[in-house]
């Protein structure tokens, strides 16, 4: 069992989860219950997913691939168009383009089955922490294409941080975060000193 998935001193999350198999569902509900995330709604289909995410406002859609009326990845692509909630995909199939259409369609991580309490919940927290990152770049630049833009640049000066001070991806963002409060700098700025070599990035 994997312990502290949820911080005690903070809300429970609260999670949507859409899975067509009534008995997966039911364990996954259970496997995420049991680790403290306040499973909110329940869904058999994509187009029930999405019209519970509109109304629940979760913190994170499961949603299965392969399902009726709406399958998962669509599902996922509108729940991302509408920056609802971010989503992590469970699949049967493990080939390279679903994992790339589900990446395209917005899912901020992917779960293969059978799974895990071990394999879904740190997919859970790479999707919650990649869609803060998001919102926060989001929030900093309105424009699509910057946005686009900075988002590379930042991912990029992640890996710098992440190779050199042996941060883990958030820490490396918080970091880059930070010094652009502390510095009154964009995070794009931030993220280029940081690939250029900046005195404040090394260990």
């Amino acid at each position: 069992m994997v312990a502290n998935a949820q911080d005690s001193t903070r809300p429970a999350r609260r999670v949507v989860v859409a899975e067509d198999e009534a008995l997966i569902r039911l364990d996954l509900v259970e496997m995420l219950r049991e680790e403290g995330f306040d499973v909110v709604g329940e869904a058999g289909d994509g187009e029930q997913a999405v019209a519970l995410a509109r109304e629940l406002t979760p913190d994170l859609v499961v949603l299965d691939v392969k399902m009726p009326v709406m399958d998962g990845l669509s599902a996922a692509e509108q729940i991302g168009k509408e920056n609802l909630a971010p989503c992590v995909m469970l699949t049967a199939f493990s080939q390279a383009e679903l994992v790339e259409r589900a990446r395209d369609a917005g899912a901020m991580a992917y779960v293969v089955k059978p799974f895990t309490k071990a394999d879904l919940l740190p997919a859970i927290e790479i999707a919650i922490s990649r869609y803060a990152q998001l919102r926060a770049l989001e929030a900093e630049v309105a424009d699509l294409a910057e946005r686009f833009e900075t988002r590379k640049h930042v991912d990029r000066a992640k890996g710098v941080l992440m190779q050199r001070l042996g941060l883990s991806e958030p820490e490396a963002f918080r970091w880059i975060q930070k010094t652009s409060m502390d510095r009154r700098l964009s995070m794009r700025e931030v993220a280029d000193a940081v690939v250029a070599g900046m005195p404040g990035a090394k260990a």
